[in-house]
Order: C-alpha cells, then structure tokens, then sequence
C-alpha cells in the first residue's frame, strides 16, 4: 500500500472516529444509547460529509505550509455549517453541537498531521517513475506531451530509443540494458515494433528480473495515464468488456442509482428556477432553458436540457464547437458555468434514462458524424448511456476541436474497459473536487 493510500485510509478512519467518539462522550455524559437512537445514524451521515468536504477540497495532499492548516480547517468548517443549516432546515437538533463542532475541531488538526506526514514522505522517496521508451519517435513524442497533462501517477521520461538501436551488433553486447542502467530507469516502456523484436524482449526479461518493471505501451498509458493511447485505440476498440453491456446487474444498479441520485437533483433543480429566472430577467434575456440535439445510447437522439448561459442567435443558438471563454456566454450565463449550475436541469435527462450520472459526454450528430468518418471506431462510446460527467470530463476537460475530441476518446475508452461502481463513484469524487476547486467541468 502506498502512502497516498495509508494517508486517504487514516484521513476517512479517523473521521468516522472522532464523530463516533464524540458521540459516544456525549452519550456518555448525558446518559443515553447511542448506538440505540437516531443519532447514530445522523453520526454516519456526518461523517461522511466531512470526509466528503475533505475530497473536495483535495486533503489530504492539498496545500503545503500554513496553506495545509487553513484548507484542513475550511474543509472541517464547511462540513459543520452544512449540518448546522441541515438541522435548522428541519428544525431538529439531530446532533448535539459538542459533536457537530467538536469533531470538526479535532479533524482540523488530524487532517493537517496527515497532510505533513504524506508531505514529509514524499520527501523522502522518489516522486516520480524514471521511464526509458523503446519505440518509434511519434509514440515518443506523444508520451512525452502526454506526461504533462494529468497523470496518475507522475513519471519523467528521461530516454527514447528506436527498436533496431537496441539490437545486439556482437555476442555478450546488452544495448538496451545499458540505455536503462545508465539512466539509472524504474520503468521500460515497450512499443508495438519492440514488443515484436525478440532480442529486444530478451534483455527486457533481464531488466525485469533485476527489478525495472515493464510494460508495453499501452498498459503503461492506463496505469500511468488513465488512458488508451491514439496508436491503439482502434486495435483495443473490441479487446475489453463492457460492463453495462456485458454485465446485467452492474446495468440494473447503476441505473437504480441514476434515479436515486436525480430525486434530490429535482429539487436542487426547482429551487435554482426561480433565481435563475430573475437572474435572466436583469442580465441575460431570452428563454430560460436551452434544449439540444445529442446523440445518446444506441445512436439514439435525445434533447439534452441545459440552463441557457449564451445569446440566442435568430432564436437558436450556433451548432458550433463551445470553449471556456466562448464570446457567446453571457456574463449571467458565465456565472452560471462557474457554479455548474447550468447543467442542473439534466437531472431531467437521467430521470427519463437519456443520461446516466457517469459516462461518456452525449455530443452533437453533426459532431458525430464528422469524428466516425475519421475514426471508425468512434461510434463504440455509444453503446453505454452518455454521463452527465465522466472520465474525460474530469481528466481533460472542454472538447473545443477534433483534436480534443480525439484525446477525450482515449479517456472514454479506458472508461469503458474499466467500469465498475467502484470507478464511478471516484469519477463522482473528482467531479465534486473540481466543481469545488473551480478547476475543471
């Protein structure tokens, strides 16, 4: 287990602890079951919105120095006004404030030890793998723009090498096993032409009971990077089960959990109608919803419903690709995409099955036309229902061209061949650290 995950273990165990203890004090002290009463149940609910607060904000890595301490109490701060606003919603004192305040008082101090500890670590140990690439100079280009974006788990490629150069040219000669020594590497990546060339594959068999751990290029791309790469992605296209295809029960329960998670979206969504309608009525005039054409499971079309943020254009908005900073958004509708309170009305979309919660983004049928034109294999997306959010969306972000949309598939794909309740809830996870952090959509 690495340390990231000792820290995330020590992060949620102790704030199950410090709410159950506090509890537990204070049943202690006012002579009264706990574990028997509804309190506990509140207790559970607690706690899992302090350590839901505590993801968002990115603990326990978060911030260094005095910033540590100040994300440590804002996080334990903000998960105990929200139970404070909870019970003054409905009007019972669920939970005593000596627990409500008094574990967000303790977490703040164990969410900053835990963060100086992993920081002190990390320290300590090497931060990031030492690749060498053994493969064509476009998997090394591309491998090298790839590290910069958003790895899982941080690596510097530090040499490349074509296949044919790390032939043996005498008896006894190990070129490759030299190219690894000298940069002293942690990992050897192997490229499709080098995975085929047998003397290449003999000294990476060395290498590797040596301990340098090896990898054809595509798996090191979906442990490392959390992706398929552009090079094999038509070839892997048919090479992993679906599990919403393939799978029945995972279906079933990842659509009862749809359903489950738009109920409270509803109302979320009928209490923003109001404000955004006065909100539209001062600075940003025009209908109040805005529906377009996406194409969903099965090729299927829908009309996906969004809060309008941009100018009608002879009473329709542009079919053009969209961008962050688009000149069509209104300074309403911006404020809106800042607070990612335009995609609210989508709720609508999962309730009706068009939408599931995590997927692939629905995109335009112009869009989709284009891109399965070019990529043959495009149209495998759309065999699951699209997501309000999903992998790529919280790995890469806006599609604002072909070219992103081509780096959203590699995202999709690894998405497709790893679905499981599991990776849905930390796609879930990252959606809510994003929207919080304002770093992503």
């Amino acid at each position: 287990m690495n340390t990231r995950r000792i820290g995330l273990a020590a992060q949620y165990g102790g704030t199950v602890a410090a709410v159950l203890g506090a509890s537990k004090l204070h049943a202690i002290r006012h002579q009264y079951d706990f574990t028997g009463s509804t309190r506990f149940v509140w207790a559970l609910g607690y706690a899992a919105l302090l350590g839901l607060a505590a993801y968002a904000l990115g603990l326990p890595e978060a911030a260094r120095g005095r910033g540590r301490g100040l994300v440590a109490a804002a996080s334990s701060a903000g998960a105990a006004l929200a139970m404070s606003a909870v019970q003054l919603a409905i009007g019972v004192a669920v939970l005593p404030r000596f627990v409500v305040f008094g574990a967000a008082l303790a977490l703040t101090g164990w969410y900053w030890a835990i963060g100086l500890a992993l920081e002190a670590s990390n320290d300590r140990s090497e931060k990031r793998d030492r690749l060498v690439l053994i493969g064509s100079a476009a998997d090394a280009a591309t491998l090298a723009d790839d590290l910069e974006l958003a790895p899982e788990r941080p690596a510097t490629l530090l040499a490349t090498a074509h296949p044919g150069e790390m032939r043996p040219r005498r008896a006894g000669e190990e070129p490759l096993v030299d190219l690894v020594i000298a940069h002293d590497a942690t990992v050897l990546v192997l490229g499709r032409d080098a995975q085929d060339d047998a003397s290449v594959v003999a000294q990476a068999s060395a290498l590797h009971e040596a301990g340098v751990r090896v990898r054809t290029l595509c798996a090191f791309y979906e442990e490392w990077l959390g992706k398929l790469p552009i090079a094999d992605l038509e070839r892997m296209s048919l090479m992993f089960d679906i599990k919403e295809l393939h799978e029945d029960r995972y279906a079933r329960v990842k659509r009862l959990l749809d359903i489950v998670a738009a109920l409270p979206g509803c109302v979320a969504l009928a209490v923003a109608i109001p404000f955004v309608w006065l909100g539209n009525l001062v600075a940003n005039r025009g209908p109040l919803f805005y529906g377009q054409v996406r194409v969903g499971r099965h090729g299927m079309h829908f009309r996906i419903l969004k809060f309008r943020t941009m100018r009608p254009a002879n009473g329709t908005l542009a079919n053009e690709w969209t961008s962050e900073d688009d000149p069509r958004i209104t300074p309403f509708g911006g404020l809106l995409r800042r607070m990612h309170l335009d995609e609210l009305p989508q709720v609508i979309n999962i309730l009706l099955g068009d939408l599931s919660i995590v997927g692939p983004r629905p995109e335009q049928p112009q869009y989709v036309e284009e891109l399965t034109q070019k990529l043959p294999f495009y149209p495998l997306r759309h065999l699951v229902r699209p997501g309000l959010t999903g992998w790529a969306q919280v790995k890469y972000g806006y599609a604002g061209n072909e070219r992103d949309a081509l780096e959203k598939l590699q995202y999709e794909f690894f998405y497709l061949g790893h679905q499981s309740l599991g990776f849905d809830l930390r796609v879930m996870g990252r959606t809510v650290r994003s929207v919080v952090g304002s770093d992503g959509r």
